[in-house]
């Protein structure tokens, strides 16, 4: 799972790495100091998410909200969430995690890598489809893949980037099982007036 900072005390991830009846940590440490696991008070799903959606690939509201007994260091600067952009075909979007290279290694995550993806199919408010250019989701290629669900897909303009939307699941070359294939993001504009209220209701002021 990979949870993205909005607030001094506040997470975004996908709704589906945080299910109701597990007992969640954030996993952290900074250079050449041991990790650390800090406590969670309050996870926030967005309403409308539907698990049985997300298992076929269709869009859903994969989105969800973390508070944190405590603020984050501050050395971290919170991200800024996308005002109303959309994404068209053709469009870049840079997506970043810390997930695995090769499903099913674990050996291959735990590092920060970065990928740029484009847009592909018939992007829309409530799901987007990104792939390799260079592969095209034909052959194996750069993407998402096990261990990158919630990480942050960025759209690079204005004077810093901002996150467009959140991973939510990978495919192999050719919608096969895997990674390499496709990357399905789900956009957050449809959401963002419940990231900010929901923000407001745990105490987090976001930042414009």
């Amino acid at each position: 799972m990979h949870c993205n900072a909005i607030g001094r005390d506040l997470l975004l991830t996908a709704a589906h790495c945080v299910q109701p009846g597990a007992d969640y940590k954030l996993f952290g440490s900074a250079p050449g100091q041991p990790p650390v696991l800090k406590n969670i008070l309050r996870i926030e799903h967005h309403p409308q998410f539907d698990m049985k959606r997300l298992f076929n690939h269709l869009a859903t509201a994969d989105v969800a909200v973390i508070k944190l007994a405590e603020p984050l260091p501050a050395r971290i600067s919170p991200a800024l969430i996308a005002a109303g952009e959309t994404a068209a075909v053709g469009d870049s979007l840079v997506v970043a995690g810390y997930g695995v290279t090769v499903r099913g290694d674990g050996r291959t995550g735990g590092t920060a890598r970065a990928a740029t993806l484009v847009v592909t199919g018939q992007p829309g408010s409530l799901q987007i489809r990104l792939f390799d250019p260079l592969s095209r989701g034909v052959s194996a290629g750069l993407g998402a893949c096990a261990g990158d669900s919630g990480a942050p897909a960025f759209v690079v303009s204005g004077a810093a980037p901002a996150i467009l939307g959140v991973v939510s699941w990978s495919t192999g070359p050719n919608l096969t099982a895997g990674c390499g294939g496709l990357t399905g993001v789900t956009p957050l504009a449809s959401y963002r007036s419940w990231i900010v209220d929901t923000a407001r209701k745990l105490g987090t002021a976001l930042a414009p």
